[in-house]
């Protein structure tokens, strides 16, 4: 079998995937459609004349306007009880003492002083609690959706009506200030503008500093009318130091000492609105729907009274969309199309008229006008859409024709009804209350056919990895006329698709459905065919090869996804079933006699011997990597982050930075720590490749591991000390500090990246060669890479001299021992593969955890020292069959899969977006990225997803390393009757073992082998896919399906990919290697003939 059949037939596997992937994501992560609809003056919302107020009245669009200017100040990550008043200490309490506690004092006393002039709110914001999402829906009065998250940073211009869009509309000067968000929503839209990059979430200070700057001298020039300052210090303090941090309490500090500049410089025709767009968990984050990112503050306040009533003692608890048809009445402006909000009836009352009738007239009037529109926008967009309730949709229009026949009846009589005035202002807000919980429902909207379409191409996907994996190993297995017929009629199915999407009229090509069809095509031949050739030869129970044990716990795990309860604690759960297949591992190899003695690291060079080690203590040895290797698993769940939904869990405090640590002596101590983890990941694979003879060849990539890798470390450590200590640098240094902290971590990725370049042009790391006591010295062998041969005999007879050259140098040391001293160095092939394994991974390693906070290098530490440990242990129980087949038993697939489960979490991740590691964005690029998101999109995905790419290229570690850990000086050769006294004095003459160049002895095996446990794997993965698909397909009305189901599935979605491409990655680098040692034994025979 070739190479390239492999990796070609690998390709089409993970496409198949891939169509499965996001054929089901388009039906199941559907966005809402948009209506381009706007409202005007110029037409009412809806049949009858315009409530009472606006009759008359110079200049009145729907409702006279009652301000004339406004004051949005936008704190970003405002959470509630960072503006909540602090109540009078009682005795018997015990105080409590947060750094975000009573920082707004300027409010407190605003609402003591003049409780009829300003008003708090609990405004609760709609998941997902990302900013432009929060934006959209602060303007548009709208929903954003689930799947909108996904361009939180990759913002489009807004094409919903707006309250932007109808200021400008009605000449209104709107100047704003601060985040540069919006820039890419409202293009245009403002008649001056201020903007500062907002993604450095590790700068607290130049958004707030620049509005600051432009603030007051705007507000004193009064050339405005609605003045929009966004600031940004308080969500970058939560992301960088949590709440809990003095940071936050100085930047809060600061927030209020803005509000109260503000206030001082109000006119009686101004309103000023204080509001958060979302809060933030107890570490900072945000994104998810937890009651802490959902809790924001709104202030009002206004220099002349607004409310005819005290404040209540608890503050009142109101969406945050209420704010879009209130400010758009207040301001005169007619109320966005799409909007769903209720307006905040209280605002509109007669405060000049001491009449509670005049009173509740004018909210009744309010809510009127704001429920004809929102009449209106459903009665358009049911007729677009049908994707609302029926039921509920009729039901509401019922109410409304109720409510509205109540309220023109009572304009006709408005005196002496206070009671019937009651009625229309309650049924009203029922209707408008009504309609929002009903687009919340209905607005998760899904394509039933694309769903099932999607699982079961995965299913089937899943299967043809389980078939092939077994099907490979028979004899007379090839993969060219299986890969090229399903391929054919896949392309050909699509093909016709194509063609009857041509031919009719107004049907629209959808590249997913077409990826699809051709992958269904290809799939359903290559099985049909497969069952016809496997059917009537083999009974179906040969088709599931996994051992029970295994086959249980990949049943638990296939299960657990479908509870939510089970996917939260997925980090413990993970842990348990690693574990437990570990003590299975261990009593397996125990229990079949297959433990070796150790010989861990000991490849003796050419000319000494090894002692032999009697067979003695198995089971110790193996008891001992078990217990190492659950240590290792304990100590890397150390390092959790806790669910949201579990909050008598507490966090790791080691997963946050060093820079949010507050003492300086604890700070060292840990950097010192951090800075030794990467010394010893060094020393320890440097020592690995010395033992191994892999360190001595003057290739250029053995030397980068020689001086580059210590520069990498050097780097890194370098970096990690600016970024812990940069807010404590002096002023004179602080530059110096700025310019290194770009410079250090791409210079760290690009030497990782010149190593991993030099690793592929030569990748053979051995040298072998003699030097005689003459004057002369003879290179018997000399490393050379070039084109891989496609000679078959030579890959047969590589062995063969591999150990004619060994004799011919111990029968030269025999010959010449007279004549003066030899010094043999001969650093065997034995240890090629893995060598080049090894190093590719240290040099993935080293830039992926520069995009991690510093504690994490410990777990990077440990799990390099698990993986050594496990591939120790699923060494010792697998046996070398020579010439072949190989095979990777399901019990290390499955192992391997679970450690990159398990490393995800013990690096502070979590399957939810408020995880998400935004600063790895900002690893070398302080200042942002300007216009690219494909570059904060690969570092934050390469931060997120370390774990998958790591295991998935060193994925053939599991079947290089038993042949790696092969018992050495055992054996010896047989020698002619009569020298056994010669035999006893020529310990040297003991035989080498072959190691990896056992895999040479049949290329076709070797192939095979790799195409197995590649199937292997993706079918581990696979079914956690498919699992998670079904889970969201099952429980799409589920009260947690966008909670944990539906992120869930897209983690394990874009975990998949990832692994998938590093898979073959791994394998390329395997053939690559495998292609350099032919060419390096093709210039030996050539060097012989000569």
């Amino acid at each position: 079998m070739q190479k390239i059949s492999v990796l070609l037939f690998l390709v089409w596997v993970c496409f198949l995937f891939y169509a499965g992937i996001a054929l089901f994501t388009t039906g199941f992560l559907l966005t809402r459609l948009e209506l381009t609809n706007h409202s005007s003056c110029q037409e009412p919302p809806g049949p009858g004349p315009l409530p009472w107020r606006s009759r008359g009245e110079p200049g009145a669009c729907w409702m006279a306007s009652r301000f004339s200017r406004v004051v949005l100040v936008l704190i970003d990550a405002l959470r509630f009880d960072f503006a909540q008043p602090q109540r009078s200490h009682v005795p018997e309490e015990p105080s409590v003492s947060l750094p975000f506690l009573g920082k707004f004092g300027s409010l407190q006393r605003i609402l003591e002083i003049q409780p009829h002039h300003a008003r708090l709110y609990q405004s609760k914001a709609d998941p997902p609690t990302t900013t432009m999402q929060r934006l959209k829906a602060l303007t548009t009065g709208s929903l954003p959706t689930f799947i909108d998250a996904g361009s939180n940073f990759a913002s489009n211009a807004i094409v919903e009506d707006n309250l932007i869009k109808q200021l400008v509309s009605t000449g209104r000067r709107v100047v704003f200030m601060g985040d540069d968000t919006w820039k890419d929503l409202f293009p245009g839209a403002f008649s001056q503008a201020f903007f500062f990059p907002s993604f450095n979430v590790r700068d607290l200070h130049t958004v707030d500093n620049g509005i600051l700057e432009h603030l007051y001298p705007t507000m004193d020039s009064g050339e405005w009318d609605v003045l929009i300052a966004h600031f940004l210090g308080v969500d970058h303090c939560g992301h960088k130091h949590g709440p809990h941090h003095p940071e936050m309490a100085k930047k809060l500090s600061q927030m209020d000492q803005v509000i109260q500049g503000v206030v001082e410089r109000l006119k009686n025709d101004t309103l000023l609105v204080v509001i958060g767009d979302h809060g933030m968990t107890k570490s900072g984050d945000h994104g998810g729907d937890s009651e802490l990112e959902i809790s924001t503050a709104l202030f009002l306040y206004s220099p002349t009274a607004l409310f005819l009533r005290a404040p209540p003692e608890e503050p009142e608890v109101i969406p945050q969309i209420s704010l879009v048809p209130t400010l758009a009445l207040l301001l005169g402006l007619p109320i966005p199309f799409g909007n769903i909000g209720e307006v905040m009836a209280e605002l509109f009352s007669e405060v000049e008229d001491s009449q509670p009738h005049s009173s509740a007239l004018a909210q009744a009037s309010a809510l009127y006008l704001n429920a004809q529109q929102v009449f209106r926008y459903l009665h358009t967009y049911s007729a677009a859409a049908q994707d609302l309730q029926v039921k509920e949709l009729h039901r509401l229009h019922n109410l409304f024709s109720k409510a509205s026949a109540d309220y023109q009846r009572l304009l006709q009589s408005p005196q002496g009804a206070e009671a019937a005035l009651q009625t229309v202002i309650t049924e009203l807000q029922q209707f408008l209350r009504g309609v929002r919980a009903m687009c919340i429902e209905s607005w998760a909207r899904f394509s039933l056919v694309r769903m099932a379409g999607g699982a079961a191409v995965l299913a089937a996907a899943c299967f043809l990895c389980l078939l092939i994996s077994q099907w490979a190993t028979f004899p007379g297995f090839y993969l060219r006329p299986l890969l090229l017929v399903p391929m054919a009629w896949g392309l050909g199915l699509a093909g016709v698709v194509v063609c009857a999407g041509l031919a009719t009229t107004g049907m629209k090509l959808d590249p997913v459905v077409l990826g699809a069809m051709a992958a269904m095509g290809s799939v359903l031949h290559f099985l049909w065919k497969a069952w016809a050739a496997w059917g009537s030869k083999r009974p179906l129970a040969a088709l599931f090869p996994i051992p029970g044990p295994v086959l249980i716990l990949l049943l638990i795990r296939f299960a657990a996804f479908f509870s939510d309860s089970f996917v939260v604690a997925e980090a413990r759960a993970t842990r348990f079933l690693l574990g437990t297949l570990i003590l299975l591992l261990v009593a397996q190899l125990h229990w079949e006699g297959k433990l070796l003695p150790p010989k861990l690291l000991t490849i003796p060079r050419l000319g000494f011997s090894a002692p032999a080690v009697p067979p003695r203590h198995k089971g110790t040895r193996a008891l001992g990597l078990g217990v190492g290797l659950l240590l290792c698993i304990r100590l890397a769940g150390l390092f959790h982050r806790c669910p949201e939904e579990t909050p008598a869990c507490h966090s790791s405090p080691w997963l946050s930075p060093l820079a949010s640590m507050v003492g300086g002596r604890a700070k060292n101590l840990w950097y010192g720590a951090c800075v030794g983890a990467l010394v010893a990941l060094l020393a320890a694979v440097r020592f690995w490749l010395c033992r191994y003879g892999n360190l001595k060849s003057p290739e250029p990539s053995v030397l980068f591991v020689r001086w580059g890798l210590p520069l990498m470390v050097l780097g890194t450590a370098a970096y990690w000390a600016l970024a812990s200590g940069a807010d404590e640098a002096p002023p004179r240094l602080r530059a110096l500090v700025a310019g290194a902290s770009v410079v250090l971590p791409r210079a760290v990725a690009g030497l990782a990246a010149s190593g991993l370049l030099l690793l592929l042009w030569r990748p053979v790391t051995v040298l072998a060669k003699a030097t005689m006591g003459a004057p002369r010295t003879r290179t018997v062998l000399t490393p050379f890479s070039g084109p891989p041969t496609s000679q078959a005999d030579l890959d047969y007879v590589v062995p063969q001299i591999y150990r004619h050259m060994q004799e011919e140098i111990r029968g030269r040391l025999g010959r010449t021992k007279s004549q003066g001293p030899l010094t043999v160095a001969a650093y065997q092939l034995g240890s090629v593969y893995s060598a080049a394994m090894v190093t590719a991974l240290t040099l993935l390693a080293f830039p992926l955890l520069l995009l991690h906070t510093e504690r994490i290098s410990l777990v990077f530490l440990l799990l390099f020292l698990q993986s050594f440990l496990l591939l120790h242990l699923l060494a010792a129980g697998m046996p070398i069959t020579a010439p072949g087949p190989f095979t990777v038993p399901w019990q290390a697939v499955s192992a391997w899969a679970l450690m990159a489960t398990q490393t995800f979490y013990s690096t502070g991740h979590q399957p939810v977006f408020p995880t998400i590691h935004w600063h790895a964005a900002f690893v070398g690029f302080p200042e942002g990225h300007g216009s690219s998101t494909w570059l904060p999109a690969l570092l934050v995905g390469a931060n997120t997803f370390a774990s998958h790419l790591l295991f998935a290229v060193g994925c053939p570690l599991l079947l290089l390393w038993p042949f790696l850990c092969e018992s050495q000086g055992s054996q010896k050769r047989r020698q002619p009757p009569g020298n056994e006294a010669e035999a006893r004095v020529r310990p040297e003459e003991e035989e080498e073992p072959l190691m990896e160049m056992r895999l040479r002895d049949a290329p076709h095996h070797f192939n095979v082998a790799l195409l197995q446990l590649s199937l292997k794997y993706l079918f581990v993965l696979g079914i956690q896919i498919l699992a998670c698909a079904l889970a969201a397909f099952i429980l799409r009305r589920h009260l947690m399906v966008w909670k944990v189901f539906a992120p869930k599935f897209i983690f394990e979605a874009m975990g998949f990919i990832v692994s998938s491409v590093g898979l073959f990655l791994g394998l390329a680098l395997v053939m690559r290697v495998d292609g350099a040692v032919s060419s390096w034994f093709q210039q030996l025979v050539l060097a012989q003939q000569r």
